[in-house]
């Protein structure tokens, strides 16, 4: 298995740059992009080397549904997600 036991994917077509995310997440994995989108919008991004620990505050607090927490299984393992998550397979 990969060092990562959690994939979040931000989708930009919902976020609007609140930073709840931002915020609310205790590992500080969330950031605003520098530049903002053809919108006007500086989206949430995701640190690839910071951990993830699965705790979903950051899905719960998106009042736009734009945060998704996938659990990664290693190829022909069923670890089963979390309630409500995708499962992405490494």
């Amino acid at each position: 298995m990969s060092e990562r036991e959690y994939e979040i994917v931000v989708d930009a077509v919902y976020c609007k740059g609140c930073g709840l995310c931002v915020e609310f997440c205790p590992q500080g994995k969330f950031s605003l992009a520098e530049e903002p989108n053809k919108h006007g919008v500086r989206v949430a991004v995701v640190d690839p080397d910071v951990r993830c620990t699965g705790c979903r505050q950051c899905a719960m607090i998106c009042p736009d549904a734009a945060v998704r927490i996938c659990r990664l299984v290693p190829a022909g393992g069923d670890a089963g997600p979390p309630a409500g998550s995708e499962t992405a397979k490494t």
